[in-house]
């Protein structure tokens, strides 16, 4: 069976032909999955981003705390917390 196909000349075509398609189609799945992927990787470098700037907010906020009661309650006193 194999062999008449790669003997005949239409048989031969239509073999190359439909490989060639499926060789397409597989290209083409492989294009939208990396897509996708490329997708998810954006997405998870947004979210790391925000969660470091949410980590920076936080740690100015602790270096700028007071050291301790007497400090808090001065700032206080001051009117500047």
């Amino acid at each position: 069976m194999i062999g008449w196909l790669l003997t005949h000349g239409p048989a031969r075509k239509a073999l190359g032909l439909i490989l060639s398609a499926a060789a397409i189609l597989l290209f083409l799945l492989n294009l939208r999955r990396a897509g996708e992927r490329a997708g998810r990787a954006a997405e998870r470098l947004d979210a790391r981003e925000r969660n470091d700037a949410i980590q920076r907010q936080m740690l100015d906020a602790a270096a700028r705390r007071p050291a301790d009661r007497d400090a808090l309650a001065d700032r206080l006193r001051d009117g500047k917390f």
